[in-house]
Order: structure tokens, then sequence, then C-alpha cells
């Protein structure tokens, strides 16, 4: 246990008596098992005083299981900053958290925390809970508490460069006009923002320019990327491009991330291709990758991604801290018949902040016409917003936001938790085609 603090209780819990499971103290652990109804939920509670505000503490217990089909459904640790109230799980004025699965197999878990305590805070409880199976058993061994040090997260200036809607040079254009328009609005955002993560727009390196993208992609790193790099390398910024790049026999619509050093230090394939782009030679991504940097974690999305739900679900899924989405538009922002396309705010803003509260991240926009470009927040607010009329805009995200649920509980634990993967098998069916069959 933690130096100063002391196990003031250990009893049993239940939100009401019918749904009391079986308990039990054994030799270094604690039982619950099921009542032999599928009301069963409950289990044990242990509350400690001695919480020191500000500090961090790590909560671990490990679980084993017997007879029970979906343990990970079955078994869940909370942790409160205060004693809960006997008969409820959440209440109104109590922050909480669930204990994080973070290791196991099918009959054994490691649940495990590292939080910090809250301004006020004095005690901390720790529930175990049995709920919604009427067989099985489990067996827990006690919190383990662990004093830590944990650095706060730093509030990050995220930055989307367009320019204005309508002023890219005109005439026919190469990758230099192209480099030299984006590379110079780059440059002023650095210097007035001082941001420390740029998104240009989709394909910004070659948008416009005549032909294939067979013809004029370029690799990463090469020439093309390299004024971009210095920039991010002055600046100590990093710079997500986007652009068609050849890798090999194959060319991609990528997502370049150059790191503060001036490297490259990942990209993203867009996954899902327009129709346009899926008969025209240039290939799809394989996957989600979620990049560990200094500002959080940072994820990628370029264009029709945006309209397939799983592609923000999977950054999400893979721990982002941001999503960052190059775009020329999203389809459903547009007219819902055959002609020249027009745009509809209303719908976008609701597609895109959806994106961010349904996978609880940041989510940063640069649309190629500008118009749309946005930072938004995970409580789906907009933070900023580019009517157009701007060459860039930028907000400043805390990571360590505190947005809670009226109830006590952190939005992205209830996002995350409430999931119950086993029941979504026709997720990944690949013949299932939807309301198409």
């Amino acid at each position: 246990m933690a130096k100063g603090m002391k196990l003031e209780s250990v009893e049993t819990w239940s939100a009401h008596p019918n749904t009391a499971p079986k308990t039990a103290r054994r030799r270094g652990g604690y039982a619950i098992a099921a009542n032999g109804t599928r009301t069963c939920s409950g289990g044990w509670e242990f509350v400690y005083s001695g919480v020191r505000p500000g500090q961090a503490y790590r909560v671990r217990t490990e679980v084993r299981s017997r007879d029970i089909a979906h343990p990970r459904d079955v078994l869940l640790g909370l942790l409160y900053w205060d004693r809960p109230p006997r008969n409820q799980v959440v209440g109104q004025s109590i922050w909480w958290h669930y204990l994080l699965p973070v290791s196991g197999g099918r009959d054994r878990m490691v649940l495990e925390r590292t939080l910090r305590a809250p301004a006020g805070a004095r005690r901390l409880a720790v529930r175990y809970v049995f709920r919604w199976a009427a067989r099985g058993g489990s067996s827990w061994a006690p919190p383990d508490i662990t004093p830590v040090t944990l650095a706060p997260p730093k509030p990050v200036t995220v930055c989307a460069v367009t320019g204005r809607q309508g002023g890219r040079p005109k005439g026919p254009l190469t990758i230099r006009d192209n480099i030299a328009y984006y590379g110079a609005l780059c440059r002023a955002a650095c210097r007035r923002g001082r941001p420390d993560l740029i998104l240009l727009p989709e394909i910004a390196l070659d948008w416009g320019v005549a032909g294939s993208p067979l013809d004029h992609a370029v690799p990463a790193p090469g020439p093309e990327t390299g004024v971009f790099a210095a920039l991010a390398r002055k600046h100590r910024c990093r710079i997500l491009l986007g652009m068609h790049e050849r890798a090999g026999d194959a060319v991609f619509n990528s997502l370049v991330f150059i790191g503060p050093t001036g490297k490259i230090d990942g990209k993203y394939h867009k996954v899902h291709l327009a129709s346009s782009e899926s008969f025209s030679g240039v290939q799809p991504g394989d996957g989600f990758p979620v990049f560990e940097t200094e500002l959080g974690r940072i994820g990628g999305n370029i264009c029709m991604d945006s309209s397939c739900a799983e592609s923000s679900r999977m950054v999400g899924l893979n721990g982002a801290d941001f999503l960052c989405l190059a775009i020329m538009g999203d389809h459903r922002a547009d007219r819902f018949s055959v002609g020249a396309p027009i745009y509809c705010a209303d719908r976008w803003k609701a597609i895109q902040r959806t994106h961010a509260l349904d996978n609880q991240l940041c989510l940063a926009i640069a649309r190629n016409q500008a118009k749309g470009s946005c930072v938004i927040d995970r409580k789906g607010d907009i933070l900023a917003w580019n009517e157009g009329d701007s060459e860039f805009v930028q907000a400043t995200v805390e990571l360590d936001d505190g947005y809670r649920s009226w109830n006590g509980g952190c939005f992205r634990d209830v996002n995350w938790m409430q999931r119950r993967p086993h029941l979504y098998g026709a997720a990944v069916d690949e013949f299932n085609v939807g309301s198409l069959r």
C-alpha cells in the first residue's frame, strides 16, 4: 500500500439485495460468484484514507475466473475518489474511473490504472464487480496501490493550413508551385501562431497538377518533402503533409508525418479510396497506425475515409489523442443528386463533430478548399473554424481537460469501456454488405 494511506474498510456491496452475488474472503484474496440469477451484480469494496490531492497512484489487481464465457464482460474494477453511495455504482458528485484490462488470458485478467488524485480528494475506493452471469465465479487479489510520478500532459496547439478559398495559384500547376504555396503558408503560421502540429490538405504536394498520380507521385523522403522537413526542424513542430507517394512499384495517397527533427516519423496510406481512385492504379493502405509523440498519440485519415465509420473508429481504438483528417470533402455533406458539388456546412459539422465525440479524440481537419477546415475537441465543440477567408486556423487543446459526464464518469472511460466486442462479429464479416443485401 502507498505510504501514508490506510485501509479504512473492506465490505461487500450490491445495488439491490436481490442482485448480491455470493462473496467470501479467502486466504490472500476475495471471492465473488454468481447467485444463480442473471440479475447478479455486486462484489467487494475497499476504502482507503490518506490520499494526497495531485499525487498520481497506480491501482492494480489480478482476477481469476471459472465458468464465465466472457470474463471481460462480467468482471470489472471501478475506482472512486471518495466512498461511493452504498447502493449505487455511480453518483453525481464523485469522480470515478474504470480499471483497465491490460493483460491476461481467458481465465485471468490484470486490471490496472494510473491516475492523479483530483483537488479535494482524501479517500480512494476500489470496487470489484461481478455482473450479468447466472453461473461461474472469480477470485480477486487485494488492490495494490502505488504512488508514481506522472508528468501532466502539456497543451497542444493544432493548426490547419489551407490558404484562403480560391487563393491558390491559377493556371497549370507543378509540384514546385504547390511546395512554394504551402511552404509560405506554413512559414507564416509558424511565425504568427507557433503551432505544435500543422496539418496540410489532401495531396497538397500535387493538387491541381495535370495527369495521373502514377506519373507525378514522388518518394518520401525526397527533395519535394525537404522544404517541409526544414520548416519542421527550424520551428520544432510536427507537419503532416498530404501527397501522392511513390513507394517502389506502388503509389499511395499518403499523409506523411514529419517530426521536429525533420525526419519522417511515419506515414498513413489512405485506406478507403474514392471512386475515381479505386480504378486508377493507386494502392489502398492496409491499416490505421497511431504514432506516439511528445504531443500525444496521433493518427490520420484522408478524405473518403471520413465517410466510413470504421476509419475514425480504428484510429480511436488504436489509442489516438489526435485524428488528423486531410480532405477534399465528404460526399454526405454534399448534394444528394447528380450535378456540380454543393457543400453543406451543417451536415459537414454534424459528421465531423460525431467523429470526435464517438472516438473521444481531438479532430483536426484541413480541407483543400479551406472552408470547413477546423479543430474539434472530444466534446464535439468546434474550437477553430475556417469560413474560407483565413489562410490557416488553429486552437490550443488541453489533453488533461477533465471533461466528465453528469454522473462523475470520464467521457473517455464510458466511451471505450461500454464496448462489448464479442457481439460485433458482423463488423468484420467480409461478405456483410449491410442494407445492400
